[in-house]
């Protein structure tokens, strides 16, 4: 008889996909976060017995579990000063610019490492517990690299299966960390670990093979994440964001052309590469504010770190200079610059308005903002420049493909799209819906659940 507390299938994250908000009596009611990996994860969980293990966001869970909708979950209690050292310190300030390998510096210190490796073994703990013999759990990234051999060496048992949803760099980079060896004998304790983009699965394999005396040898394989296609397509053509969408072109002054950029606002974005690409045509004349504008969302990201600060002020900077010296007849800027978080319908309705989506990171895992503008033209109008730095890249390959680091190139892709004629406009585009379509986010847990599922029951 199966034990109730009890799941085949558990999922393990840094944070329960989870908000709480307060009822018409001031209690406090859980919720399911929108976006980000609930999106990705929830629908895969729903119809069967899945738990998912995380912390809730406070600092002392008095929940032993939760139940929303129809996903129950088990909330890991993290102290503040644990969460600073394991989140802010370890996994952002030293595994996050190690992963990306853009230029910014990995900052070390004993005291993250010790938190790094306390958390993932509370989570692994937490897991054991509610994980069925012979069960399946299923461990999501850098945060997290070390719960799959914790958890091994609990439950020797259960199927793991481990998603690194970030860049995985070349080894030579991975060993200017102390820590490299657990780290990488922390993945393999999993059955299976996957990757965005088949370099992230060589470099892991490569890691392993560098380490031959690592316990355990996970099977490294490609499983590009996405987005659940129809939904956002639908969402997009709903009369409110429509509306939205024609609104924002009349604020920006009905220009021939709106190229967009959205992102975090992260060193890892390329978004002050974008501006100068964008600064470069207007100084040659090849576009002119009136008949163009550049639109930057930005949404601000861990603003109390000092390379997020730099980055910041440089963003500022440079919309600054640009819109000195480049206005429309009617006095609009020539870039459009916001850093706030937007809500859902405000950010279809940005993607429904552009005409050209510039995505130019410099390192990326996937980048789903690019399938979501995809997703979103539902007119098949649109023109999407990717950098090759992108996982996005390797599948959405009628996108323009231009390398952010070459500013020349990024421009000339920029005057491309601008060129473009609508038939060949729809037939890429159409192509890339198509691809966005077929493989959408249930293909993708789908593709992962199916292998740890085919794998030999150990209980």
């Amino acid at each position: 008889m199966k034990n109730p507390m009890t799941f085949p299938l558990v999922v393990v994250s840094n944070r329960l996909p989870v908000s709480f908000v307060r009822d018409s009596q001031g209690e406090k009611v859980p919720s399911l976060s929108p976006g980000g990996l609930v999106a990705a994860v929830a629908p895969s969980l729903q119809g069967q017995r899945a738990a998912w293990v995380g912390w809730d966001g406070s600092d002392s869970s008095d929940e032993n579990r939760l139940i929303v909708d129809d996903i129950t979950l088990f909330p890991v209690s993290v102290s503040a000063d644990l969460r600073e050292r394991h989140y802010e310190g370890y996994s952002n300030t030293t595994l996050w610019p190690i992963f990306h390998d853009v230029g910014v510096s990995a900052q070390f210190r004993p005291e993250w490492w010790d938190a790094y490796r306390d958390v993932n073994e509370k989570f692994a703990s937490r897991a054991a517990e509610v994980v069925d013999e012979g069960g399946i759990v299923w461990v999501h990234d850098y945060q997290m690299m070390l719960v799959p051999a914790a958890l091994r060496r609990l439950r020797p048992d259960v199927r793991i299966g481990y998603f690194h949803h970030i860049p995985f760099c070349e080894p030579s980079i991975l060993r200017e960390l102390p820590e490299f060896a657990e780290l990488v004998a922390g993945v393999s304790g999993a059955d299976i670990a996957g990757f965005q983009r088949d370099r992230d699965s060589n470099n892991f394999t490569q890691a392993q093979q560098d380490l031959s005396g690592v316990a355990g040898n996970s099977k490294a394989i490609t499983y590009p994440i996405s987005l659940d296609f129809e939904a956002v397509s639908a969402a997009a053509s709903k009369p409110r964001v429509l509306e939205k969408s024609m609104k924002l072109r009349q604020d920006w002054g009905n220009p021939s052309t709106v190229f967009l950029g959205v992102d975090r606002i992260d060193y890892t974005k390329g978004i002050p590469e974008r501006l100068e690409a964008y600064e470069m045509l207007l100084t040659s004349g090849a576009v002119s504010a009136d008949d163009t504008v550049m639109v930057q969302a930005g949404s601000p990201s861990r603003e109390n770190v000092s390379a997020y600060q730099e980055l910041a002020a440089r963003i500022e900077g440079i919309v600054a200079r640009i819109n000195a010296q480049f206005q429309s007849s009617q006095g609009r800027p020539a870039v459009v610059y916001t850093a706030s978080n937007l809500d859902r319908d405000d950010m279809l309705a940005l993607f429904v308005a552009a005409d050209v989506m510039v995505v130019s990171s410099l390192r990326d895992g996937m980048n789903l903002v690019a399938k979501e503008f995809v997703a979103c033209d539902n007119d098949e109008s649109g023109v999407l420049v990717l950098s090759p730095y992108t996982g996005a890249a390797d599948r959405l390959v009628d996108a323009l493909i231009a390398d952010p680091t070459q500013p020349g190139e990024l421009a000339a892709a920029l005057t491309e799209a601008l060129a473009m004629i609508p038939s060949e406009r729809q037939r890429r585009m159409r192509a890339l819906r198509d691809e966005v379509k077929t493989h959408d986010v249930a293909w993708w847990a789908g593709e992962i659940l199916g292998d740890l599922a085919s794998l030999a029951r150990k209980g």
